[in-house]
This record gives C-alpha cells, structure tokens and sequence, in this order.
C-alpha cells in the first residue's frame, strides 16, 4: 500500500501558488468565463455519480469571499466561504462519509481541502490578535485584520494515531458512543513543545497506561473535519497490562494477527470487532500491519 491509497490524498490541482499573492491575477482568474466554482451546500459537496458537481460564477456577488484553490486541467476553480448560518449540518458523521464513498480519490482529495479551507475562513472572521474584523486574502490563503493589519493563516492541527504492538497483537481502543463492537487505533493531538515520537508516548500512556517504545513513522493524511493531518505510527509495548483511562475512552483490548485479519475481512457480526471506515487512515494503519506480518 502507498499514501496515495488513502483517502483525502492524491488531488489532481495545480495550486497555482503565485497567482495566489497577485491581486490582478486572481481577478482576471476570476473573470475567466470557464471559471467555475465548487457547489457546497454549507460544507457538504453536492455531487451525483459523475462527481462533484460545479457551476459558473454567474451571479456570485462581487463582495463574495471567494477561495482560489488552484487549475484543474486549466480551469480556475474556487469555493465559496459559507456564511454564518451556513455551518449547522444535520447529518452525522457516518451519513457524511457514506455520501463521500461515491466520490473517486482525485474527487474526494479535493473536496477534503476545500472543505477545510472553506471551514477555517467561516471560523475565523475575527481578529484572535485584537477582536477586529477580518477580510480574505492571498487568494484565500490569509486573512487580514481590518484593524490592527495582523495577518492569519490557515491552520492545520497534527494528531498522532498510532498502533501499538506486542508479541503478534495489537491494541486498539474505542471512544464513548461509538458504533457497538468498533474499535480503532489509538489517537490524539500533539501538543506544544513534543515531536510526534514524544505525542504517541505520551498519549498511550495516558489513556491506557502503557509505555511504547521504538516510534516509527507510518504514514499521514490529512482529515478535513475540521482540519487536521493524521500521523500514523508504530510502536511496540513490552507488555499487555492496561489502565484505561476511561474519561478519554470507553474501552482497549489486544487482538491477535488472526482476530484483526477476521475483522478486516469478514464483515460479519461474528467478527472479532468493527474495524474503522475505509476511509479513515486507522483502517490504512491495520491493513499495512497485516501485510507487514504476513
């Protein structure tokens, strides 16, 4: 398996960086009569068995805060920044990504990113400097502080997911209120000051009890609900015995090769446990175990 094969990879866009940072590129961008702009309902895409679906700037207002995600195949497009009311989604999570299983990776990759782009404008209309409002710039890439001119810049928040190994068997965790009998790779964000080795330790430590050693780097993808980049990892335990934290999960448990290979394949209730979406890098992180054991 390569990282292309993960979801929210593997975009087909040319960003088009310096058309970003110049005003007369981006109106003339803008102008262009095949330019055409990605048709979001709030931050859900619509979309039907071609893809995603588009339409021509025609009758978006001028004033309109406008993202330039870049060319694809030569075509400027964009994504609106919704407006405030527009944020409230009354799907869930599952609903969500069922609806994005449809979606080819180079489709799914780029909705990913206009998504999180999209979300973090909505979220950031004032200025965390002085309280004053903020307008769009670079082409969307920065906001800009109408009061105190302090320039704001997309974020991306970094978690750690990790496997944990010992003797043949892995140890996956599962969060309150999750589906029945679903387990997943333990996670959590990196915090100031620790390199991604030092987050898996400490994050294992912390809602399991177990100390990991020997971290090594799996694979990233980025996860645009709302902006985060999944770093999965590997490390080993030297031994089984758990504390489980239960303010961070309802539940861990160690799974042999044999359970985790009957839950990845068999789709059945009598499977071992549920393992996490396809579209999820946990599910990634177990396959690429499994075929690293084999």
């Amino acid at each position: 398996m390569t990282a292309s094969t993960l979801a929210f990879t593997g975009h087909d866009l040319d960003r088009d960086d310096h058309t970003r940072a110049d005003p007369d590129k981006l109106a003339q961008m803008r102008a262009r009569p095949d330019a055409r702009l990605l048709d979001f309902d709030g931050l859900l895409p619509r979309h039907d068995d071609t893809g995603l679906l588009t339409r021509d700037l025609s009758g978006v207002p001028e004033d309109a805060e406008l993202v330039y995600l870049g060319l694809r195949d030569g075509t400027p497009l964009f994504v609106r920044v919704p407006g405030e009311g527009d944020l409230r989604q009354a799907v869930t999570m599952r609903e969500t990504m069922l609806a994005l299983s449809r979606l080819d990776p180079a489709e799914l990759a780029l909705f990913g990113g206009a998504r999180s782009i999209a979300d973090w404008h909505a979220r950031h209309r004032f200025c965390a400097q002085c309280g004053g409002g903020t307008k769009i710039a670079k082409g969307g890439w920065q906001r800009g502080c109408t009061a105190c001119d302090a320039q704001h810049f997309p974020r991306v928040d970094p978690v750690a997911i990790m496997l944990v190994e010992h003797d043949g068997a892995l140890l996956v965790g599962r969060g309150r209120g999750w589906p029945e009998r679903s387990y997943s790779a333990l996670a959590g964000f990196i915090e100031p000051g620790e390199s991604v080795e030092e987050a898996v330790v400490r994050e294992v430590w912390e809602e399991v009890g177990v100390r990991v050693r020997d971290v090594t780097y799996i694979a990233s993808q980025p996860w645009p609900f709302p902006s985060q980049l999944m770093i999965g990892c590997h490390g080993f335990a030297d031994d089984r015995a758990l504390d489980i934290d239960e303010t961070e999960i309802e539940d861990a448990r160690w799974f042999t090769r044999a359970e985790v290979e009957d839950a990845m394949t068999s789709g059945t209730d009598a499977a071992s446990f549920v393992p996490p979406p396809r579209t999820a890098i946990a599910h990634y992180l177990l396959q690429y175990w499994l075929e690293k054991a084999a």
